[in-house]
């Protein structure tokens, strides 16, 4: 089935599940001792400046040409992708659109921005368009391009949110995501609402605070050991881009919606979930099929927002019991925002890396054939046979279990280092993170149980 996320069930376990989630939390109460005893002094800020490339490398990597290439083949790509859902097959197996969407683009790109940094500021082809654009108004009428307005600053990211969410209804709560016609009209209203704001606001401003996808790929990009500073790109150990608090406002409002739209899948295919969802549709389903399934991405669009806000609360009643605990004097809510980041990032790779591994093999059979016309563009390649069972069930689990631990600890480390930057008393910073410790636990084994249940 297209789309069929392809984690698998968790069968005969060495040990109990249950022993898993302890295993889990008894590794971040540890993790939690060895920071307070070893990390007394804040870290990453001070390596987050980074060591330049060699020059050769920076004329490569920052020459025009590359990045024309580049921006070409990306506008190309939007192109191609948004032509294939509209007049290709409106199969998804037989379209390329989907999977190039859901699983090359909004997949594929997470290992890319983690290993390479922001590649996405230069792939992004709404950015493309938008520099050619204003390249040739500057041509035509002899004087820069300026914006239309100005965004005011207490707007921040939340535009990012709200755009990154309605992504997100459209994939976990709509009932037919991947109907190639459906991603038509979506890419054409996404693509509207960013031109716009490009218009409006400026290039720069959107892209920051507006643009749903910089903004996502934009925070993975911290954990990535390249970045770019003063106009140089350098090599940083990794981990240190997520160093201090953000600057700008609703960042905090992305991560929950990274973090809270990944919860969300994997509750919405838990047994209760899907048993409540039966419940809702049955009275319709027959008589009245249209309004079942109105019925059906209604109750997904509340659990959806219920599991965004649980995310949110439960970071503001962290940081609350922080600020309580330690006497501070201001809100602490930005200070660790970015512990979160790590989170976000594990909780998509345990709940779709074996989606990309899966899925993410057809993209060749597609690409030779994108339409669904009968073209074999590929040749040899277009007749590769994917393996649909490159991991087994088992593998996938401790995969996820590896991984979400690993994230949560990282989450932890990068919060201390917060803690003891903020606080000169060194007990003062401890207590501040206790309440983390919690949240980070109640985060992990949620996380857990989800995947058990999925």
């Amino acid at each position: 089935m297209i789309l069929a996320h392809g984690i698998g069930g968790v069968r005969d376990l060495p040990v109990p599940t249950w022993l898993f989630f302890w295993g889990a939390a008894i590794a971040l109460v540890a993790s939690f001792v060895l920071l307070g005893a070893l990390w007394r002094q804040p870290l990453l800020d001070r390596h987050s400046g980074g060591r330049p490339l060699p020059d050769g490398l920076q004329r490569i990597l920052h020459a025009r040409a590359l990045r024309y290439v580049l921006q070409t083949v990306s506008a190309a790509l939007l192109v191609l992708v948004f032509l294939t859902a509209l007049l290709g097959k409106t199969n998804p197996n037989e379209n390329l659109a989907p999977t190039f969407i859901y699983v090359v683009f909004w997949l594929g790109l997470v290992p890319v921005q983690v290993a390479l940094g922001d590649v996405w500021r230069v792939l992004n082809p709404w950015r493309a368009f938008a520099d050619a654009t204003v390249w040739v108004l500057e041509r035509v009428r002899g004087a820069p391009a300026e914006p239309l307005g100005v965004l005011p600053e207490r707007v921040g990211r939340w535009p990012a949110a709200v755009l990154l969410f309605c992504f997100a209804a459209l994939e976990l709560c709509y009932v037919d995501p991947a109907s190639p016609r459906v991603l038509a009209l979506a890419i054409a209203l996404y693509s509207y609402v960013t031109f716009f704001g490009m218009a409006a606001f400026g290039r720069a401003t959107w892209l920051d605070r507006g643009e749903a996808f910089t903004a996502y790929f934009g925070l993975l990009a911290r954990v990535a050991p390249f970045a770019e500073r003063d106009g140089a790109i350098v090599i940083r150990w990794p981990f240190t881009g997520l160093a201090g608090a953000p600057r700008v406002p609703g960042t905090g409002a992305v991560v929950a919606v990274m973090l809270g739209s990944v919860g969300f899948d994997g509750f919405s295919r838990t047994t209760m979930w899907q048993n409540l969802i039966a419940d809702v549709e049955s009275p319709f389903v027959l008589d009245r099929p249209g309004l079942a399934d109105l019925t059906v991405e209604g109750v997904n669009l509340l659990g959806l927002i219920g599991c965004v806000l649980f995310v949110g609360l439960a970071y503001l009643g962290a940081t609350a019991a922080a600020r309580s605990t330690v006497n501070a004097q201001q809100s602490l809510v930005r200070q660790f925002v970015f512990s979160l980041v790590p989170i976000a990032l594990v909780y998509a790779v345990a709940h779709y890396f074996s989606l990309l591994l899966i899925q993410g093999q057809f993209v060749l059979p597609l690409a030779s054939d994108p339409f669904g016309k009968g073209w074999d563009l590929l040749g040899s390649l277009g007749d590769y046979q994917p393996n649909l069972a490159p991991i087994s069930p088992n593998g996938i689990w401790y995969v996820q279990v590896g991984a979400l631990v690993a994230g949560h600890v990282a989450g932890l480390a990068i919060a201390h280092d917060r803690a003891v930057a903020l606080f000169r008393s060194r007990d003062a910073a401890l207590r501040s993170q206790y309440a983390m410790l919690a949240l980070m636990v109640l985060y992990t084994v949620g996380g857990l149980w989800l995947l058990s249940q999925g």
